[in-house]
C-alpha cells in the first residue's frame, strides 16, 4: 500500500485539491467500522457527500440521484476514487488489499445470525467479490454481498487475492456497479 500511495500522489493530490476546492469542505471521510476479531478502526474515503450529511450520525445508503452526492463526489464514486484513503488504512494494518467490505459497526450489530459474523473473523479489504460484480445499493445485492464474502472466507487463497485485484482494475475502469 506504502509504494500504491507512492505512485497515485499525484491523483489523490488532485482529488484533495477538487473537493476542498469544490464547496471547501474536510477533505476526508471517516466512519468507525469493524476490522478483524470486531476490532473498531476509522475507515478513511474522499468526502463525497456534502459536509454534515449524516445528521443523525449514521451513514444511509445513498441513492443514485442522493442530492447530498457532491458533483465532484459522483465523479470520484463512479471510478471508486472515493476508497484511495483506505491504502492508508492498509498500510496501518486495518485493512487488506482484499477481503469483505468493512461494514459500518451498526451494521454488524445487526447481523441475524453467526454466519455474518464470520465476516470478522477475516480483515476487511478494499475489494472483494461484491465490488467487481454486485456493487449496489439493493437489499438483494446486499444478501449477495455477504454471500460473497462467506465464499472468499471459505475458499480463500493467495491466487483468489490476485485474481480479483486484477478483476478489480477493469471493473473501476468500466465503472461496473459503480454509482
Amino acid at each position: 500500500s506504502a509504494l500504491a500511495l507512492l505512485l497515485l500522489f499525484p491523483l489523490l493530490l488532485i482529488c484533495a485539491i477538487a473537493i476542498k476546492v469544490s464547496d471547501g469542505g474536510p477533505v476526508f471521510y471517516r466512519q468507525t467500522r469493524l476490522t478483524r476479531d470486531g476490532k473498531q478502526f476509522d475507515v478513511l474515503k474522499f468526502r463525497s457527500m456534502i459536509p454534515n450529511a449524516e445528521s443523525d450520525g449514521i451513514a444511509v445508503l445513498a441513492a443514485e440521484h442522493d442530492s447530498r452526492i457532491t458533483p465532484v463526489g459522483r465523479i470520484l464514486r463512479r471510478f471508486r476514487l472515493d476508497e484511495l484513503p483506505q491504502l492508508i488504512n492498509i498500510l496501518c494494518g486495518d485493512m487488506s488489499v482484499v477481503g469483505p467490505r468493512p461494514l459500518p459497526t451498526y451494521e454488524t450489530d445487526e447481523f441475524p445470525d453467526i454466519a455474518h459474523r464470520r465476516r470478522l473473523s477475516v480483515k476487511p479489504g478494499l475489494t472483494c467479490y461484491w465490488q467487481i460484480e454486485d456493487r449496489s445499493d439493493s437489499e438483494e445485492s446486499y444478501r449477495n454481498m455477504i454471500t460473497k464474502d462467506l465464499r472468499y472466507i471459505d475458499n480463500w487463497s493467495l491466487w483468489t487475492d490476485i485474481k480479483l485485484i486484477l478483476r478489480t482494475i477493469p471493473a473501476v475502469l468500466m465503472s461496473k456497479g459503480a454509482k
